[in-house]
């Protein structure tokens, strides 16, 4: 059989590895400056754009999708070449979604710290961004199709098939999460209102999880662990069912980050029971990983290598116990909202996904570079403060936790909250946040010194070269199976037919939790009293987005006593029918404002938004001053965003519609008449007034600035379900 001479593109591989090592060190050193706003909230006090609401998405688009993302495609294309024994299909598609996928993160970069965000977790970017992440994505998968298609082995090994259930995966989810209404060139409102939203978005967010962080480093476990220890897979077997299980059971388990919420019961309970069959598939991954290692425990103890991997399974391993037992419904009661889900997460971002790509990263360079590593010592180094820094950064989180759900549920003997002011539980936890600082700070300094060791390292060896290789061309023998062949023996030389399985397997699970709540109208009674926003509120509630504040505050009451004595009446679905998008959150820094309307007057609500440290002792929220600024609010889209919402099925009239910026100024000035109703408020109006006079500034009157907007909005959550308040 004649052999054929090509080469492998590993330049591609070189420049996605760079990115990682940039954007890694860029992604965490923003994390770094959120931790420190915990403890700092004022430290960029006045700048917009460096304020927590706008970077903590920035943030986690930088890690997930701009450090994992770029190690993700590092090892992918490394792997595939040489299990497929040929060359990518196209370098001309290698380049294009390289440069892409960078272009989209320095998009995300600016557009995200500008406020231009959908609010939607881990899907925060815009319209145009997310129909250029999608064409990227679509030249990824081509380019990978196309070298499966042209490949001289004629088994796919394991790891391509977690690859191909990536790709196929990814792009579904993507797409229908991101379905909008644009209203300008980086505006939009998503298709999907409330309880449905929430489905949707959590059908992604859990599955972004499962399929950009979880099925690809797997199928790079399968590769690199073996590799690296010269060992074959410990169960062929294993890996089968590991991966058909895995696929068909995380797309269902996305209810479960909704239990107790306005969802029907009928889709948390499937969440919930999906969740805990992961168990199986998870730790059936996690030990064939580590059983592959067996017989080399004596090579993991000098190799830094070994070490990043065996952590990082091992940190698979915790995260995938965990997630399914946050699943069930009493653990759930306890650990939601809380400090527990951000160490649960960051186990598996920092130990599972960030060792991983450290591991694959010091054995990758020295290869390609045809050298040694510069420094063992040094790449050891950063295995303990790596792992120190996990440590130090997740268990203040979990005790955090912890003491946030024990101080919520208190109750005292008479019946009434122990700790009914919130912000005791956010004193008693500051401790954890600085530890996490310190935590952070030494993951941080363990990049810094795998950076400096790679540019060493390409320092002194070769420069990266196409590497020669040599394998037979593969020769056909047609679709039937040979006698004797097992299924997936044969299934595994038919890509067309493994993909398309993969495709049905991961539909199954979205199609019979998502149409039934989009379609059957009895899952979301409707509720007559609930009106949709005005004009006002609705521009209100778009600077609620543009400003994160849904990072912090949930608006979602769950149905346990502590939260209807402290927040009011439970949430119900028909209160969300005219939110596009739903605004639920997943954390709470402070507390829950679903029925925030009128606990306080205007001018309360005012001053804690200009200086909550003054208004509330010991808070951590941010002052929003660049709210007040002597500038008009932008109301040039407010009509054409009555029209998008009146498209997506909210009833304004057309005379609604018209008079849509005449009814706004009404609402703002009588807001601003009961701001009046304060004597500093009027005096410090004044002196206002006359400083941009002097200065021959025009002074923009209180009622056409972003301020009394957002002050609209806060004060009407809640309002349309009657409850009792004490107004102060």
């Amino acid at each position: 059989m004649e052999m054929q001479q090509f080469y492998y593109d590993n330049k591609i591989v070189k420049k996605f590895i760079y990115a990682t090592l940039i954007f890694g060190v860029v992604g965490m050193l923003v994390g770094l400056l959120l931790a420190l706003l915990f403890l700092f909230p004022n430290l960029t006090e006045g700048i917009s754009w460096l304020s927590f609401g706008r970077l903590r998405p920035l943030h986690t688009n930088a890690v997930i999708f701009a450090f994992v993302g770029n190690s993700m495609f590092a090892g992918i294309y490394y792997s595939l070449q040489r299990l497929l024994k040929a060359r990518m299909f196209n370098d001309f598609l290698s380049n294009l979604h390289f440069w892409g996928w960078q272009l989209i993160i320095v998009a995300a970069a600016v557009s995200l710290p500008l406020g231009y965000s959908t609010s939607k977790e881990y899907a925060e970017l815009e319209w145009p961004i997310d129909i250029a992440i999608a064409l990227v994505w679509v030249v990824f998968g081509i380019n990978m199709i196309g070298t499966i298609l042209r490949r001289r082995e004629r088994h796919l090994y394991v790891a391509i098939w977690f690859y191909i259930a990536t790709f196929v995966t990814v792009a579904v989810l993507h797409i229908f999460n991101s379905l909008e209404l644009p209203v300008s060139a980086m505006k939009s409102y998503s298709v999907y209102a409330g309880v449905q939203d929430a489905l949707v978005q959590w059908w992604y967010g859990h599955n972004a999880v499962a399929f950009f962080l979880t099925t690809p480093f797997l199928g790079l476990m399968y590769y690199f662990i073996p590799k690296v220890a010269n060992r074959p897979v410990y169960s062929y077997r294993l890996s089968i069912v590991h991966f058909w299980s895995l696929i068909f059971i995380y797309i269902w388990a996305g209810p479960h980050h909704l239990l107790y919420s306005a969802l029907p019961n009928w889709a948390q309970n499937l969440g919930v029971v999906f969740s805990i069959m992961l168990i199986a598939p998870s730790w059936g991954g996690m030990i064939n990983g580590l059983l592959t290692l067996r017989g080399v425990w004596d090579k993991v103890r000098t190799e830094p290598v070994l070490k990043f991997f065996v952590v990082a399974i091992t940190g698979y391993g915790m995260a995938t116990f965990e997630g399914p037992m946050l699943s069930l419904k009493n653990v759930n009661a306890i650990a939601h909202y809380t400090d527990w889900i951000i160490a649960h997460v960051h186990v598996g971002a920092m130990a599972w996904n960030g060792f991983m790509a450290f591991g694959m990263i010091y054995w990758l360079i020295p290869r390609m570079t045809k050298g040694t590593l510069y420094s063992s010592k040094l790449a050891n180094f950063h295995f303990w403060i790596g792992t120190l820094g996990i440590i130090l950064y997740t268990i203040p989180m979990y005790v955090a936790g912890f003491t946030q759900a024990s101080m919520w549920k208190q109750f005292n003997p008479d019946g009434t909250l122990m700790y009914g002011n919130f912000l005791e539980t956010v004193k008693e936890i500051m401790p954890m946040y600085t530890m996490r600082a310190v935590g952070g700070t030494m993951y941080l300094i363990g990049m810094l010194v795998l950076v400096y060791n790679i540019i060493q390292t390409v320092r002194a060896n070769k420069k990266v070269q196409d590497e020669l290789a040599e394998a037979p061309e593969l020769q056909k023998i047609g679709n039937a199976r040979i006698k004797g062949e097992k299924y997936h023996t044969w299934l595994e030389r038919r890509p067309i037919q493994l993909t398309i399985f993969a495709l049905i397997a991961i539909l199954i699970g979205g199609i019979i939790q998502i149409v039934p709540t989009i379609i059957v109208k009895s899952n979301i009674p409707t509720i007559p009293s609930v009106k949709p926003y005005t004009p006002l509120e609705l521009e209100g509630r778009d600077l609620y987005i543009r400003e994160g504040c849904v990072g912090c505050h949930s608006q979602s009451v769950r149905p346990f006593r502590s939260e209807v004595e402290r927040y009011g009446p439970q949430s119900k679905a028909g209160e969300f029918v005219y939110d596009h998008p739903f605004l639920w959150g997943s954390k709470r820094t402070g507390p829950d404002l679903l029925r925030e309307g009128g606990k306080f007057n205007d001018n309360w609500q005012f001053n804690h938004l200009w200086s909550p440290q003054s208004i509330s002792t010991g808070s951590i929220m941010p002052s929003y001053k660049w709210l007040f600024d002597n500038k008009p609010m932008d109301l040039s889209l407010t009509q054409s965003k009555m029209k998008a919402m009146v498209k997506l099925g909210v009833p304004y009239s057309e005379v609604q519609v018209t008079n849509g910026l005449i009814d706004l100024k009404t609402q703002a000035l009588k807001i601003e008449d009961n701001l009046k109703s304060d004597p500093d408020f009027v005096k410090s109006y004044e002196e206002s007034r006359k400083r941009a006079e002097a200065k021959g500034e025009v002074f923009v009157p209180m009622h056409e600035r972003e301020i009394v907007a957002l002050i609209a909005y806060i004060q009407r959550l809640g309002t349309d379900i009657k409850v009792k308040v004490n107004v102060k």
